[in-house]
């Protein structure tokens, strides 16, 4: 991966994004793809776009969303410890014991999710998963009114685990779903922008908000540009370690190519076109099956305005909402390249409908 594109993947990563406080986020954005866009802007809600070749034909949306799952302060007790609320799909049993970080007005607040040691549970005969309400922070205070002069209800709290590299090309962070999507389509619009090749499209590049709490930021922005065609790019579950079963969930591997959804809201033209494109670049691709829906903003997105064509490309990632994420660099820089060379292949004014 080029070394400044490495290091914009890396402070992305690290920077916190709760749904519904992408601001420091989105910000990391804008002033990475600035360079490479006609003009960027937000909208109420901070919606992020940067767009290239404005005035173009078709209008080509290609996006990714800003938000980490996290949670949020809920309740204080007495003795000062702080109670929390999902905001996204938090596992409570792997985020006891982690060191986080409250984020208000003042700044941030360091803590702990507090964990029983194992000698005062030993004598439990029936330990139970615990429940989002059953985990606590502790954050060194004193009493209720001491923790209240630090934090407030509605407080966004992340973990603190930061990005690594890990070895062949394999990375940690807390937080590649999905700050991989908006790395991908900035880096997208890098491609086009330096690009050589003249592009007929209009080249909208999205970084949108609040996915995790319910693909809101993505129905958003979608009714507000009208595209002709989008492309969402998300994560996926790597199916490649033990006791997960590909039989029922699919052959996905790490170091293999993004992923490329098909059915449901995923436009067979469009899917199409992406397959003959990654075959003309040399660009391997994996293939998964969807029922109802996707759980990504293509679901919302292909519906709005009487229907976007839309598809969805994805990264493989092992451990999904945990701290401890692990995907492929080298499957990562494939999605630009095949985004870049999607858009570079439309002709001007063409549009996608389904061939009856």
């Amino acid at each position: 991966m080029r070394k400044k594109s490495l290091s914009f993947l890396e402070k992305l990563l690290n920077t916190p994004s709760p749904p519904g406080h992408e601001a420091r986020g989105q910000r990391v954005w804008l002033d990475y793809v600035e360079s490479f866009a006609d003009e960027t802007f937000t909208d109420s809600y901070g919606n992020a776009v940067a767009v290239l070749n404005k005035g173009g034909s078709p209008r080509v949306m290609l996006a990714g969303h800003a938000d980490e799952i996290a949670m949020a302060v809920n309740y204080i007790d007495n003795e000062g410890f702080v109670y929390v609320r999902r905001l996204g799909g938090v596992d409570p049993a792997i985020t006891k014991a982690q060191r986080v970080t409250i984020h208000t007005k003042a700044g941030p607040v360091k803590g702990v999710v507090g964990n029983v040691a194992p000698h005062l549970t030993k004598d439990d005969s029936e330990k139970k998963t615990p429940k989002i309400h059953d985990l606590f922070i502790d954050i060194g205070a004193s009493d209720k009114k001491d923790a209240q002069k630090l934090v407030r209800i509605g407080d966004p709290i992340t973990l603190n685990d930061q990005f690594e590299l890990l070895r062949n090309d394999l990375a940690i962070a807390r937080a590649f779903d999905n700050r991989i999507g908006t790395f991908a389509v900035a880096e997208a619009l890098r491609l086009l922008s330096e690009s050589k090749t003249k592009i007929h499209a209009e080249i909208l590049a999205v970084s949108n908000i609040m996915e995790e709490v319910g693909l809101f930021g993505a129905r958003q922005i979608a009714y507000t540009l009208k595209p002709d065609v989008a492309l969402v790019v998300d994560v996926t579950h790597a199916t490649d370690y033990p006791t997960v079963s590909k039989i029922q969930h699919g052959d996905v591997s790490i170091g293999k190519g993004p992923a490329l959804t098909h059915g449901g809201c995923n436009h067979p033209e469009v899917v199409a076109r992406i397959e003959k494109v990654a075959e003309a670049r040399g660009i391997p691709l994996q293939h998964e099956a969807m029922s109802a829906t996707s759980g990504t903003d293509t679901d919302v997105i292909f519906w709005t305005r009487g229907g976007i064509p839309s598809a969805l490309i994805s990264l493989p990632n092992r451990y999904m909402h945990s701290p401890v994420e692990i995907v492929s660099l080298k499957d990562l820089v494939l999605i630009p390249e095949l985004m870049a060379a999607f858009a570079a292949s439309l002709k001007k004014g063409e549009q996608f409908k389904v061939k009856i």
